[in-house]
């Protein structure tokens, strides 16, 4: 093995260092991305995609050759390493790539044009971070008009440094809103499992109960003591699943009003108000 000094640069990944902390980008892959989509316009944009936006497959008329969209939308799921911001739309827009249509690539454009304008965004790790796990879990239900899946969004911070953060649609279709909250919650109880065991292999004491936000009061109280009754039934695993996480100390629920979910970012289209707000709270910030 050979030293090479100081990480600077890996697999388009950038990392610098002050004595505050570490931070990562990818501004050069986000530059050579731009070069590759060769907009014909130096437009910019303030958020990643438009409120109240539901894409459907057969929206607008299929690209004659998707190859494009198909290139772009990867290198953007590659981008979401560095950029929560993104995460959302790259989520949508990744799920057309067997025919995506025109309406799927203008919303692509929009991404391209967020990026252009936010391309010094970078991820903060401050160096004063304390080393305890809190983790924030949020659900959208029946968000998807064409098959009425719910989506699951998670984020895990370490200390003040975001290290975790997911978007994912459910295999199943949710009934209620508190089913989808507690689907969401058994995913991210899985990660909180396998961070606190990643952290004890390297060595850091993990003895108290991770937090685990969420804004959903009945999915807690379905994990916290799961009623016996015939509607509940059907998430019965998952249910189980974070409650043996509860009485195991691995997790402790806890409520938090909607307008303090930070997940809020990873499951919707925000306001140019909201989305500065939660780039601040997921240390999302130009470099110094």
């Amino acid at each position: 093995m050979s030293d090479l000094g100081p990480l600077r640069y890996f697999l388009g990944i950038e990392v610098s260092s002050t004595s505050d902390g570490f931070f990562i980008s990818q501004e050069k892959y986000i530059q050579d991305l731009l070069a590759r989509a060769a907009l014909t316009d130096e437009r910019i944009v303030e958020t990643p995609m438009e409120l109240n936006v539901h894409l459907r497959a057969t929206d607008g008329d299929p690209l004659p050759d998707p190859t494009r969209y198909r290139h772009l939308v990867g290198s953007l799921v590659y981008l979401a390493v560095t950029r929560p911001d993104i995460s959302y739309p790259v989520h949508i827009l990744s799920q057309f790539v067997s025919a995506p249509t025109s309406v799927h690539y203008s919303h692509l454009l929009r991404v391209l044009r967020y990026l252009r304008g936010t391309i010094s965004h970078r991820l903060f790790f401050p160096s004063s971070s304390s080393l305890q796990l809190q983790a924030y879990s949020d659900a959208t239900w029946a968000s998807d008009p064409s098959d009425r899946r719910s989506l699951s969004a998670y984020c895990v911070f370490l200390g003040g440094s975001l290290i975790a953060w997911k978007t994912k649609k459910q295999i199943a279709v949710s009934r209620s809103s508190a089913e989808a909250e507690l689907r969401a919650m058994a995913l991210l109880t899985a990660e909180v499992t396998w961070l606190r065991w990643l952290l004890q292999d390297f060595g850091v004491s993990v003895t108290t109960p991770t937090l685990l936000l969420s804004d959903s009061t009945g999915a807690i109280s379905i994990a916290r003591d799961p009623v016996k009754h015939e509607l509940t039934k059907h998430i019965g695993v998952d249910a189980f699943y974070v409650r043996a996480g509860v009485q195991d100390q691995v997790i402790a629920l806890q409520y938090v009003p909607s307008e303090l979910q930070l997940v809020d970012f990873l499951t919707k289209a925000q306001t140019r108000a909201q989305h500065g707000f939660y780039l601040s709270k997921l240390s999302v910030v130009h470099p110094p």
